[in-house]
């Protein structure tokens, strides 16, 4: 959309609205822009490079502005021993182990080969579990942390030596500061909020006490001149004024105690408010906790499963015993990626980032018992 100065009004630019697909070579088409590069740009450095080629192309006064989003990423590419092999749509986010259960797990063999392949998916599966536990421990801890109101948490002993628990226990705090300081912040705009209605009370009630001596020497003064008017030494005109004068101000002090009304309803409601606040909190983190213990005693539950399911796996084949000696099957991934128009093939491992256009190659590493 371009901003007319002149007139005042936005112009929308119809002819460049669209879908458009970035090329192989990294480049971008767009009518009256041509091509320009996109590979590397985010999308709002794209956006800036649009609306300066309109402005400069076009000679506008006014640069149009220029709103790029993604639509749809590149698919990505997964062959060799998966279950379906093939293309799947990129999602952010992507590793070689999501990637492999995007396409189903470790494929399946014929009788000969199928114990090595239900120990390596079980044993995968496993892995993944272990991995939920510790993440549901962690948040556990962080929860009841929480609940308790510490500014930090221990972490179990039994997870000392797990090799992800420092990022774990990073992304949880990150949570748990993040939270109570949300729930700080909020609590201290209500005790602001109830501090300056304290204020505004305070004043109204020393306007009221100004007000009610002002009344009181009117009416002195009325008084007075009560007695004057019967003995017919002042008209009534004045008595009358005095009257109004009384009149007008115990109005005014009738509105200050309607103020004051007001805002002690207004401190009455923030503290209300602040303790439903805590109180909402307090309920969320309850059902958090309930929920992480239930997950983690669902997660205990597929474990010794997949436990039992491994050692079947060993059971059925001689040559996976030496899987108790440390001589575990193992799986071996490549990733082969478009880097500066040419074709390389890296070295990857289940927690490798996946990028749009990624061939994932998975291979099946024969075990040196067999």
């Amino acid at each position: 959309a371009e901003w007319q100065t002149v007139e005042g009004t936005f112009r929308d630019w119809t002819a460049v609205n669209g879908e458009y697909t970035v090329g192989p070579s990294g480049t971008l088409s767009v009518p009256f822009v041509g091509e320009m590069p996109a590979s590397g740009k985010t999308t709002s450095e794209i956006a800036a490079a649009i609306s300066q080629a309109l402005q400069r192309k076009l000679a506008l006064a006014d640069r149009p502005e220029a709103s790029v989003e993604m639509a749809q990423y590149r698919p990505f590419y997964i062959s060799g021993e998966v279950q379906t092999p093939g293309q799947y749509p990129y999602v952010p986010g992507l590793t070689v182990l999501r990637a492999m259960s995007i396409a189903g797990g470790v494929r399946r063999a014929p009788e000969g080969q199928r114990y090595d392949r239900d120990m390596i998916n079980a044993k995968g599966e496993f892995d993944v579990l272990q991995d939920q536990r510790v993440r549901l421990i962690v948040r556990r801890a962080r929860i009841e942390a929480q609940i308790a109101d510490k500014p930090t948490f221990d972490v179990p002993k039994e997870l000392a030596e797990d090799p992800k628990l420092a990022s774990i226990v990073a992304d949880e705090m990150a949570i748990l500061t993040a939270d109570q300081k949300n729930l700080k912040l909020r609590l201290q705009a209500l005790d602001d909020l109830k501090k300056l209605l304290q204020s505004e009370i305070d004043s109204l009630q020393k306007k009221i006490v100004n007000q009610q001596r002002q009344v009181d020497l009117a009416k002195e003064q009325l008084s007075g001149i009560g007695s004057l008017a019967q003995k017919g030494l002042v008209v009534n005109t004045r008595v009358l004024g005095s009257q109004q004068t009384i009149a007008d101000l115990e109005g005014q002090i009738l509105d200050y105690e309607t103020a004051i009304l007001t805002a002690r309803q207004s401190i009455s409601k923030a503290n209300q408010d602040a303790i439903d606040l805590e109180n909402t909190q307090n309920a969320d983190l309850a059902t958090g906790r309930q929920q992480a213990e239930a997950d983690l005693a669902e997660t205990m539950l597929k474990m010794n499963m997949h436990t039992g399911l491994m050692a079947e796996a060993m059971s059925g084949n001689p040559a996976l015993q030496g899987y108790r000696d440390g001589e575990e099957p193992t799986m071996s991934f490549g990733l082969v990626r478009m880097v500066d128009g040419k074709t390389s093939e890296i070295a990857a491992s289940e927690d490798t980032p996946v990028l749009p256009g990624d061939v994932i190659k998975v291979k099946l590493v024969p075990m040196a018992s067999q």
